[in-house]
């Protein structure tokens, strides 16, 4: 098996007097499909905060492609290659959908004022394969004719479907998704599932949160189940399906 691109090692994170991650630990390999469940109130959110940055963590290790990134501010996770969309989307209301995913683009010559009067040619350049950049993720998640469309008339579903499109914008090798067909009508979850299948296929990595259990089960290869800020157990969705400790921690046993 592959060597995991993530890495948690006995993570914590403490608000006040409540562990909402207490010593979690697990791991995530390349390409693949993984996902996290559990009642709500696991940790499940906080443990994804930690990961992308958001949060400090109080103890414990996170490890990127061989790099230990706990501590490190967003940005340089992104630009890494980690990044994590969110369970409502973050869209920017009053640019179009095109220039919501240009914003996402790595660093351009542009973005330096000492640049615009010595490469004002090399800009533009820069700048046209940017567009084309942001056309082309646009195509792949179904909204290159909403291209000028302003963000806030978008649809619960089809901002969630931006969201994923600012993501691959910035070029990321493992997406955390934060519940991503959570409020999103069936058809446009069935696309957006569809589109994140298809990029796993071309070597992306995905970690998502889910409650739909349908859409666990049937799309995740590997699951694994926090409870009570702990990872509870891990395994094969068949496996997770049949597990006692899983069923009790749902029911509350």
């Amino acid at each position: 098996m592959a060597e995991p691109v993530l890495r948690v090692k006995g993570i914590t994170k403490r608000f006040g007097g409540i562990r909402a991650v207490d010593s979690c630990t697990l791991e995530v390999r390349p390409r693949t499909l993984t996902g996290l469940i559990g009642p709500n109130g696991a940790g499940k959110s906080t443990l994804f905060n930690v990961i992308a940055g958001l949060y400090a963590p109080d103890e414990g290790e996170v490890w990127f492609s061989g790099e230990r990134i706990d501590g490190l501010p967003p940005y340089q996770i992104v630009r890494r290659g980690l990044i994590k969309t969110f369970q409502i989307p973050h869209e920017l209301r009053n640019l179009t959908v095109l220039e919501n995913v240009m914003v996402a683009a790595p660093a351009i010559a542009g973005e330096s004022l000492l640049d615009l009067f010595y490469r004002p040619f090399d800009i533009r350049k820069e700048e046209a394969a940017v567009v084309d950049a942001a056309e082309g993720v646009l195509e792949i998640v179904g909204l290159r004719n909403l291209r000028d469309e302003y963000a806030r008339n978008l649809s619960g579903g089809q901002k969630k479907l931006l969201e994923l499109a600012r993501a691959l914008m910035a070029q990321p090798k493992m997406i955390l998704l934060d519940e991503p067909v959570a409020g999103v009508n069936p058809t446009l979850a069935k696309q957006l599932l569809e589109t994140i299948l298809q990029l796993r296929e071309k070597g992306l990595t995905f970690f998502l949160i889910e409650h739909d259990m349908d859409v666990v089960m049937n799309r995740c290869e590997w699951i694994i189940v926090m409870h009570q800020g702990r990872d509870l157990v891990e395994g094969l969705p068949m496996e997770i399906k049949t597990n006692a400790m899983v069923i009790e921690s749902y029911l509350g046993g």
